[in-house]
């Protein structure tokens, strides 16, 4: 079979890791002989020796490197060498590890518009990710969303979700979540649509809504 020099059909891809987190450097490569593979840190060879807890693999074309708890002297430039009788390939990444991450959105787009009939309750949800835990407040057009018996707010497992109890016509409009830490901002928002239910008759009620402390509203 013909000698070929080594080449990266994938080449290594810079990782931005939070601290504490495992951080994972990986590249295909071709090559016959099957190359030898090294790796380095800003020019200093890596082995279990020098980076205690390091994991490294090289199987049917793939190289792995993995960092299963970075800490901030981690970061620097990785770079690995692939060598064989042909020739030699490098490839380089960098790894930058950060003691926060931004607020974002890990499985979804975020918030869903929703349409529901007055009278029923309401559930708005996302799935928000960071570090440190973000805050979060949820808004109905320019107006802050505080928790109480109508509106109940809650943030566990990284699911922020804002119930209504019973909605009304009033309570249509875009409704936004912002989640926010120290390392940065992220909204989402929707549209909720309250159809009609009740007929006008003369009987009304007070109730508390977002926009304003008492509203007037039909009951039947």
């Amino acid at each position: 079979m013909t000698t070929k020099a080594p080449t990266f059909t994938q080449p290594l891809q810079s990782v931005v890791a939070l601290e504490g987190s495992a951080a994972t450097f990986e590249a295909h490569i071709s090559g016959f002989p099957v190359p030898e593979v090294s790796w380095y840190r800003d020019g200093q060879v890596l082995s279990a020796a020098t980076l205690p807890g390091v994991q490294i693999s090289f199987s049917d074309g793939r190289a792995k490197l993995v960092i299963p708890s970075v800490t901030e002297a981690n970061s620097g430039r990785y770079t690995i060498q692939a060598t064989n009788g042909s020739g030699q390939a490098t490839s380089t990444a960098e790894l930058l590890v950060t003691e926060s991450a931004p607020p974002q959105f890990p499985f979804t787009e975020g918030l869903k518009n929703k349409t529901v009939t007055e009278g029923e309750s309401v559930t708005l949800e996302c799935h928000i990710s960071g570090h440190p835990q973000p805050a979060v407040t949820w808004y109905r057009e320019d107006y802050k969303i505080e928790s109480s018996m109508d509106f109940q707010i809650t943030f566990k497992a990284g699911l922020a979700r804002l119930v209504i109890r019973e909605a009304f016509a009033e309570d249509s409009g875009r409704f936004t979540c912002t989640a926010t830490n120290k390392a940065g901002s992220v909204s989402t928002s929707c549209h909720l649509h309250v159809k009609g239910k009740y007929t006008f008759s003369e009987e009304t009620e007070t109730r508390e809504t977002i926009s304003e402390k008492v509203v007037t509203e039909e009951k039947r």
